[in-house]
């Protein structure tokens, strides 16, 4: 009797031992599963991100990332920053400056650890590729009867642009006279169709088209700091994981090239 008993609880050791085995692997598994599991990425970016984005980064990210999809929305900074704030369910915000992402820093809607200060943009003057106008140098801005430039109340380069030529002391003449965009596409297509006779906006959106044409950089001496595009996860992401996967690619020495293709220069 004790030799039967003794045996069915040998039995019964070897089936639970086993069970806690399957249910060990099953775990691991499922672990290993939730690693990969798919994801459809949001992320908010500057109107100038849009091209780089949208022809190079994203099909490149999703090639390397099967099972992560990514769909770009993209306009000004500003607007965008008010999006997060009004709950937008976004996953990764790229700004054009850093005056965007510190607000949303300190209002807790991203996680500060992630942002990373990822590229640098210049300021240009640029008219349509066939102005007969005769502009040589940044200042001669003044020269111009229509200007266009991004609203500085919600447009980064706007904001630069407000900047400079306050401290090149020709902010009054020149607002006096502008045309303000909602973003830094709209400033670069009323030039290129002739709306305005010029316009300030980034040295990569002149770069994307043959419409305009780019006189000259905004003198250094003229801002203070640099047009800084910091990066970050968005801290209502659900897709936390494959977010920062994103921001990591967007640092890649592969990545930076194809921003560098698009005019842009790493932040250092």
């Amino acid at each position: 009797m004790r030799k039967t008993q003794k045996v069915g609880s040998v039995l019964l050791t070897a089936a639970l031992t086993g069970a806690l085995v399957l249910g060990c692997g099953s775990e691991k598994r499922a672990s290993k599963a939730d690693d990969t599991k798919a994801a459809a990425l949001m992320v908010a970016a500057a109107a100038s991100l849009q091209y780089s984005y949208e022809d190079e980064l994203i099909p490149m990210f999703e090639k390397e990332n099967p099972n992560i999809t990514v769909t770009g929305t993209y306009d000004s900074s500003g607007k965008l920053q008010t999006q997060i704030e009004e709950g937008i369910e976004a996953d990764v915000f790229m700004s054009a400056a850093v005056k965007q992402m510190d607000a949303l820093i300190d209002e807790s809607l991203m996680d500060k650890d992630t942002v990373v200060d990822l590229l640098e943009n210049k300021i240009v003057l640029i008219t349509a590729a066939d102005s007969t106008l005769d502009l040589k140098e940044f200042t001669d801005i003044t020269k111009v009867q229509t200007v266009a430039i991004g609203d500085p109340a919600s447009v980064p380069v706007g904001q630069y642009s407000q900047e400079a030529l306050t401290n090149l002391g020709l902010w009054d003449e020149i607002s006096a006279k502008a045309s303000l965009g909602t973003n830094v596409t709209e400033v670069l297509n009323q030039v290129a169709e002739g709306s305005a006779e010029a316009g300030i906006v980034y040295a990569t959106d002149a770069a994307t088209t043959e419409k305009v044409k780019v006189i000259a950089e905004a003198p250094k001496d003229s801002l203070a700091e640099p047009a800084v595009y910091p990066v970050g996860v968005v801290t209502a992401s659900k897709n936390k994981g494959a977010a920062q996967k994103f921001v990591d690619f967007l640092g890649t020495d592969e990545a930076i090239a194809v921003f560098e293709d698009y005019g842009f220069i790493r932040n250092k």
